[in-house]
């Protein structure tokens, strides 16, 4: 393959990468605990955008309890959204592993 080719296709993958890192800004993933008593919402750069407690959960008084299911939550929404970025990065890099992205 010559030089100018390569190139080109580099140009290319650097192009697809640059939408899909777009793409993944915009992603978004819910997850819930306590049978949906605590709900987060978490977005593609991998922050929290909102976390929803019922207030039925506050009429308990176990603040460890709750302070767990927000944790439950707010950990399977960004792992879930970061599953999300991978599989779409994937889609670009053909599988590569490459650091940094």
């Amino acid at each position: 393959m010559d030089m100018r080719k390569m190139m080109k296709e580099a140009q290319k993958m650097q192009k697809e990468m640059e939408k899909a890192q777009d793409e993944i800004a915009l992603l978004t993933a819910e997850a819930s605990s306590g049978g949906g008593i605590v709900k987060a919402v978490a977005q593609g750069e991998g922050l929290l955008t909102s976390i929803t407690i019922d207030p039925a959960a506050l009429d308990g008084g176990d603040v460890e309890m709750l302070e767990d299911m927000v944790l439950a939550a707010a950990n399977d929404a960004l792992r879930k959204v970061a599953e999300l970025a991978n599989i779409r990065m994937s889609a670009v890099t053909g599988g590569l592993n490459i650091p940094g992205l």
